[in-house]
């Protein structure tokens, strides 16, 4: 098993402080989670059906109307690599997500750099991204995305793209081009709508790969209650709008406050910062001292902040940051 953010209860006892009094920055999840409206109780009680309106709403809200909805985007994660020939060469991002390089362990698998990857991109069947990458933030432009999409799709290749992070950005997805050949996108509701405990995802691309994928997962990957409550974020125009100028305001403060400590460097998302630091594991675990928990990466060595959520968690982060 891999490490992931949000593991709460573990910094509390290893800390000895109390579950409730942590400020946690690990997830990268949007603190304020999209409001959940009230269910009836026929959504407990009856078998998840795909005529509900989730696929309709994921459609319009993502662009692109060939998708299959997934438990989340590590359900797609975990399973895309058994639809593909395991001697078939995989080039992906060092560091990034590290569910992606796990599942494809079994296949050719080389990562490397973000400066890198054009060089390379010539021995390789498929290039696997996240976009923006996790968790260093680096963007990469839509127009260099098809560029590598073109050249690989020209020998049979694949671009599989992981978007988890890109809502607050959604000009750049590349979903609404998913009919090109070899393009495959992943989308979460998790992290933007704040909703990761939904586990709702879904997968854009061919229709035969699709297939597949639904195949192997089996009848009814989502519950109904998740179905319903993700068919009325995907559709609420207004909360999204409002979420996405809140996020980019909120980031933008959390970089200004970290650089104001001498936390500097790295890039960001709407979602969280970046910071590549030497002293990563003992600024990381200052912080958590204090009740802040960070995501602490060690190759390369750098914390990941997510955005606090109130007041009283800004005004925590801050005194934790003047202390150190």
């Amino acid at each position: 098993m891999l490490e992931h953010g949000g593991r709460l209860r573990q910094a509390a006892r290893r800390h000895g402080i109390p579950l409730a009094e942590w400020v946690d920055l690990s997830t990268g999840i949007n603190p304020h989670p999209y409001p959940v409206p009230p269910l009836g109780p026929e959504v407990w009680q009856r078998l998840p059906e795909d005529d509900d309106g989730l696929e309709a709403a994921a459609a319009a809200y993502y662009g692109a109307p060939g998708l299959l909805p997934v438990a989340g985007s590590q359900a797609a994660i975990q399973t895309l690599p058994a639809c593909f020939a395991p001697g078939q060469r995989v080039l992906t991002l060092a560091p990034t997500y590290a569910e992606h390089p796990h599942a494809w362990r079994t296949h050719a698998l080389r990562a490397l750099p973000a400066g890198q990857i054009e060089a390379a991109l010539d021995e390789a069947d498929i290039l696997l991204l996240v976009q923006p990458n996790n968790p260093d933030a680096v963007h990469f432009g839509a127009e260099q995305l098809l560029a590598w999409q073109a050249r690989l799709a020209a020998r049979g290749g694949w671009l599989i793209v992981d978007e988890a992070f890109l809502d607050a950005e959604s000009e750049a997805s590349l979903v609404p081009r998913t009919g090109a050949p070899g393009l495959v996108v992943l989308r979460s509701v998790g992290k933007f709508f704040g909703l990761a405990g939904a586990r709702v995802g879904f997968v854009f691309g061919p229709s035969a790969l699709r297939q597949q994928l639904a195949e192997r997962l089996g009848p009814w990957p989502i519950s109904g209650p998740a179905r319903q409550v993700c068919t009325a974020a995907l559709a609420d125009r207004v909360w999204q709008a409002e979420a996405r100028q809140r996020l980019r305001d909120e980031s933008a403060r959390l970089g200004a406050l970290l650089d104001a400590y001498g936390i500097c460097g790295g890039h960001a998302t709407a979602l969280f910062q970046w910071r590549p630091r030497p002293d990563a594991e003992a600024l990381h675990h200052a912080l958590a001292r204090q009740g802040i928990l960070t995501r602490l990466f060690t190759a390369p060595a750098g914390l990941r902040f997510g955005l606090p959520g109130t007041p009283d968690e800004w005004r925590r982060l801050e005194a934790a940051l003047a202390s150190l």
